[in-house]
């Protein structure tokens, strides 16, 4: 369901913001005042959380000064918050994948594109002797092959085999074994493209991601390309898109969750309702006073079967 921002809709919020209980109902109402600037997509969202609520409310979009709320809200500082949503699943990775506890005497692979430059430089001037790895949409297979050593497996099977041609020489592509773990910074197009083609050469090894992968996915059962890739990502997320018949994207609906999870802070500050444990829709968190939130994320294996049961 979505609303248009049009001159008949801010009468209706007037109207439903200055509506109180009657005496019938003998039920004190929620009430959330809001100032805050932001773009047309998140006030749509915004209303439409705020139209679903049992609470009286009045909405602000133009007030000076007030509180801005980016439009990329996965990567905004969201009011209360220690970190962006994105932010958050970065250095709870980084944590993870390069965690003191591993075998020193295997690297980590780093796999980015263009568009995570900036986070795989940052990541390559803290660790410098972990391999690194460009690349895009260009003879990406020849890249993989060159990257895990298989080409040089694949050359040597081709020349034992030219030295008599009437033998067929049976050959399964082996690769580096100094390799433990893979940290992929791409986007969806590329991701559900060349995590495959990684997973079927490295089978033992485990995989890592923030939920960027697969972010423009319209659909969970299209996970499956990502198959035992760990993501920072609660089961109740994925709980609540399940839910959904039909979504524009997976991108959309954590941008609608977090939204819902700021209103719900938001309502909590207003009225008084702190306790030490709460319940967003990105998962159970610890909300105190004048303290900013983190979102605790656990650790999330994509397994097709988990995929298919909710979709």
């Amino acid at each position: 369901m979505r609303f248009s921002l049009t001159s008949i809709l801010f009468p209706v919020m007037l109207f439903l913001a200055s509506c109180t209980t009657t005496s019938i109902q003998q039920k004190e109402q929620l009430v959330l005042n809001l100032d805050l600037q932001t773009s047309n997509k998140n006030k749509e969202m915004i209303i439409e959380y705020l139209l679903k609520e049992d609470l009286q409310f009045a909405v602000d979009f133009d007030k000076t000064d007030s509180y801005k709320l980016g439009n990329n809200i996965l990567k905004s500082d969201l009011k209360y918050f220690c970190n962006s949503f994105i932010e958050e699943q970065n250095i709870f990775l980084e944590s993870v994948v390069f965690n003191s506890s591993r075998d020193s005497n295997k690297k980590i692979l780093i796999v980015y594109s263009d568009e995570f430059k900036k986070i795989a430089q940052n990541l390559k001037n803290k660790y410098p002797l972990e391999l690194y790895f460009l690349i895009d949409e260009e003879n990406y297979k020849n890249k993989i092959d060159k990257i895990l050593g298989r080409d040089l497996s694949i050359e040597k099977h081709s020349n034992m085999s030219s030295i008599d041609r009437n033998i067929n020489i049976e050959h399964s592509p082996r690769i580096r074994n100094d390799i433990s773990k893979m940290y992929f910074l791409i986007n969806y197009d590329l991701g559900k493209t060349i995590v495959p083609i990684f997973r079927s050469s490295a089978l033992n090894i485990d995989f890592y991601s923030s939920t960027q992968i697969f972010h423009n996915a319209n659909n969970l059962k299209k996970l499956v390309d990502f198959e035992n890739t760990y993501i920072p990502l609660s089961k109740k997320i994925i709980d609540n898109i399940s839910n959904k018949k039909k979504i524009d994207s997976i991108e959309n609906e954590f941008e609608k969750l977090l939204i819902s999870d700021f209103l719900t802070i938001e309502k909590i500050y207003q009225n008084n309702l702190f306790k030490s444990n709460i319940m967003l829709e990105t998962g159970p968190t610890k909300i105190r006073k004048n303290q900013c939130i983190n979102r605790n994320l656990p650790i999330w294996k994509i397994s097709s079967n988990s995929i298919t049961n909710r979709s």
